[in-house]
């Protein structure tokens, strides 16, 4: 019982989208229509307000490790365990790329995600955002990086914790959904017609 409130609690937190709130406070057009018509921090920093996409950021970082560091402090008092800790790590996920309070419009995750996984282990946070630094320094494509990170995450996961830990299965599932989430992008890279960083097209990731 106490793993279903605490992976209730995690999708609550998780629909929390701070590229709405945050552009409510700043008086900003609603992130869903304009550029990408995603939330996130990207598409907010698309109204040249730097303040409010470093804290759409920070919001959406934040609230995914929130979640799972919660839920690992108070576990062993309910006795949630491992896998329990996995299903949060879901829920939070869910919550913000379907977030309840705001039409089940969310992100694409990869903020939040990097939360959940520096909150699971911050080695394993770290090696992913590690890989996504490498591709976008190699490509200069953001999107490609966010789903390469993706699969990295998976396979730190597997070296990690091992193959049998219930952390894996979690993480294979955020992992893909999070690409799931870039299928636009993944048409666009297909074709060749993604944009790079510092190029004149407005990148859509």
């Amino acid at each position: 019982m106490a793993t279903i409130v605490f992976a209730i609690a995690a999708y609550l937190i998780g629909s929390l989208s701070f590229a709405v709130i945050v552009s409510r406070l700043f008086k900003l057009p609603d992130p869903h229509s304009y550029g990408s018509g995603n939330p996130g921090a990207t598409n907010v920093l698309r109204t040249g307000k730097k303040l409010a996409a470093a804290l759409t950021l920070a919001g959406d970082t934040g609230k995914g490790a929130l979640a799972v560091l919660l839920a690992r402090h108070f576990s062993a008092d309910y006795g949630v365990e491992t896998a329990g800790i996995a299903l949060v790590a879901l829920a939070v996920f869910l919550g913000h790329i379907y977030p309840v309070f705001f039409g089940f419009k969310g992100g694409k995750g990869v903020a939040t995600a990097l939360g959940i996984l520096c909150a699971i282990d911050l080695r394993l946070g770290l090696a992913t955002l590690a890989s996504w630094f490498v591709v976008v320094l190699l490509f200069r494509m953001v999107s490609l990086a966010s789903i390469i990170a993706a699969v990295s995450a998976s396979a730190c996961t597997a070296w990690l914790f091992g193959a049998m830990s219930p952390l894996l299965p979690a993480v294979l599932v955020l992992a893909a959904l999070l690409i799931y989430r870039h299928k636009e992008n993944i048409g666009r890279l297909l074709a060749g017609t993604e944009s790079r960083i510092g190029a004149k097209k407005p990148d859509s990731a």
